[in-house]
């Protein structure tokens, strides 16, 4: 095998795209920024236990993992950010009151989560601690839709659910985690046949709600449907409540509803989104409230967030077109040359893009639109639209 062949799912990312991904990645932060998110950076790489400690199974097996040549303990290579910045919310920053963090950096994870996909997402997010109610859960949905209005995708849809209502069915009912993995992907993907295969021995209670789960998916009907087929208990009924209060709040999207879906990381503890778009392949942007995640760090803090993989985001964003940029010639000699040298030099301090044409290479393409260029007119150098 030749020794440039990149992994099986990884990829260099070049010009064009990678262009395009850093007008994305700026956007994503900068209407993060206007919701007084601050930016975070955490390490790619963490301790193993401290990495994955309360996340459940499923991102124990996306991480990657090897052995600190110093301390001679297990590393990961991070799968997922949400748990590091839980971390720097209870042992760094420590405060009392609301925090809202964003941040953008590369995941790896051992396995694609689909065809096609990338082993290495760029995953940007935006997190806010210390605030239970459903403001929160609100904000966080709404900085997610403005992300991706930010970006030109269109049209979004909004598919809400939360992971309070199949817990309900399943309390007091003893699965191992092996077990209950294999139960929620069942009623992720719908399968009734795994489903009663895995619930044959459930009380009757819970092996019928959560067949009805599979049903519960469409528009806002859903909730009203779901309030006669389940138990009537308050943790269902509260859960059923906020979904219908948050649909009303949502803006710009359509909402609908798939109660049976429990895809994504298990930290999830109440309301879950996703949100989708023609032309991707699954959810663009996946969140929820997961107010456990602290737990582990020793500070239970009410959180909300989500996170979504500019590259995937690419794909669909609009394409923007080239930067604009001034084309000037190369001159290695002479007072020409040294007044040219200035007049680039001012012009890149004033944020112009000016690519000077190196000999020989006159008719290259680049990523530019060099719509101007320099030229000699009067004695000194000019700026003048190309012809």
């Amino acid at each position: 095998m030749s020794a440039w062949v990149l992994p099986d799912h990884i990829a260099d990312v070049l010009p064009s795209e990678a262009r395009r991904i850093e007008e994305l990645r700026r956007e994503l932060l900068d209407t993060a920024r206007g919701y007084g998110c601050e930016l975070v950076m955490p390490p790619l790489l963490e301790h193993l236990e401290s990495l994955l400690t309360g996340t459940g199974e499923a991102l124990d097996l996306r991480t990657f993992k090897l052995v600190d040549q110093l301390s001679g303990r297990m590393m990961g290579l991070r799968a997922d950010t949400t748990p590091q910045v839980a971390r720097i919310d209870a042992h760094l920053l420590n405060r009392r009151g609301v925090t809202r963090l964003c941040y953008c950096g590369p995941v790896l994870h051992t396995r694609p989560d689909r065809p096609h996909a990338t082993r290495e997402p760029l995953q940007f997010g935006a997190e806010i601690y210390g605030h239970a109610g459903l403001e929160a859960d609100l904000e966080a949905l709404l900085i997610a839709l403005d992300c991706l209005k930010a970006t030109q995708v269109a049209p979004l849809t909004v598919d809400l659910a939360d992971a309070r209502i199949p817990a309900a069915l399943l309390e007091g009912v003893k699965l191992d985690a092996p077990g209950l993995a294999r139960l929620h992907a069942a009623l992720a993907t719908k399968d009734a046949t795994e489903l009663a295969a895995l619930t044959k021995d459930l009380p009757s209670a819970s092996r019928q709600g959560l067949h009805a789960l599979i049903g519960l998916y469409g528009d806002r009907k859903v909730l009203a449907e779901a309030a006669k087929a389940l138990p009537d208990t308050p943790a269902i009924r509260q859960a059923l409540e906020q979904l219908e209060w948050l649909a009303a709040h949502v803006e710009g999207a359509t909402t609908s509803f798939d109660l049976a879906d429990l895809r994504g990381y298990a930290y999830y503890s109440g309301m879950r989104f996703g949100i989708y778009t023609p032309g991707a392949s699954d959810a663009l942007v996946r969140g929820g409230r997961y107010d456990e995640v602290g737990a582990v760090f020793g500070r239970n803090r009410p959180a909300v967030g989500f996170s979504l993989d500019v590259k995937e985001l690419v794909g669909v964003a609009a394409k923007r077109s080239l930067r604009a940029a001034i084309r000037a010639p190369w001159l290695d000699g002479g007072a020409d040359a040294a007044e040219l040298r200035a007049t680039v030099a001012a012009l890149r301090r004033d944020g112009e893009t000016v690519v000077c044409v190196l000999p020989g290479h006159e008719s290259e393409l680049d990523e530019f639109d060099c719509d101007r260029e320099l030229a000699r007119d009067g004695g000194r150098w000019v700026v003048r639209a190309t012809a």
